[in-house]
């Protein structure tokens, strides 16, 4: 069954109101963009671990030198992501759209 229009406007306001703002993920990527920050805050946790720890040991082993090479992939990895950010919000927001939807359709019934 398909949703009316007045839930689909309603939808897109909590769409509006609950997905994750593209200004705050550039914030959080330009402060604590090499912590993968913004892409916690986008809830894609495990690329987000894999960043903060590659970060983490980077630093560490700076003091024998290969660390270098580690923070040198995170600093690469960070400057791609300041391109994906927009395709990572949207696919954030579609996410958020699709659960209201389901949950519209689920109540109609």
């Amino acid at each position: 069954m398909a949703v009316s229009t007045e839930q689909q406007i309603l939808i897109e306001q909590r769409v509006t109101n609950e997905a994750k703002s593209i200004g705050a993920s550039y914030l959080l990527w330009f402060f604590v963009g090499y912590l993968g920050g913004h892409r916690f805050y986008l809830d894609r946790k495990g690329s987000a671990i894999v960043m903060l720890l590659l970060t983490i040991f980077g630093v560490i082993l700076s003091v024998v030198g290969v660390g270098f090479i580690l923070l040198a992939v995170v600093g690469i990895w960070a400057l791609v992501d300041a391109f994906l950010i927009p395709g990572m919000v949207a696919e954030q927001k579609n996410k958020v759209r699709n659960n209201l939807l389901q949950q519209a359709m689920l109540s109609a019934n």
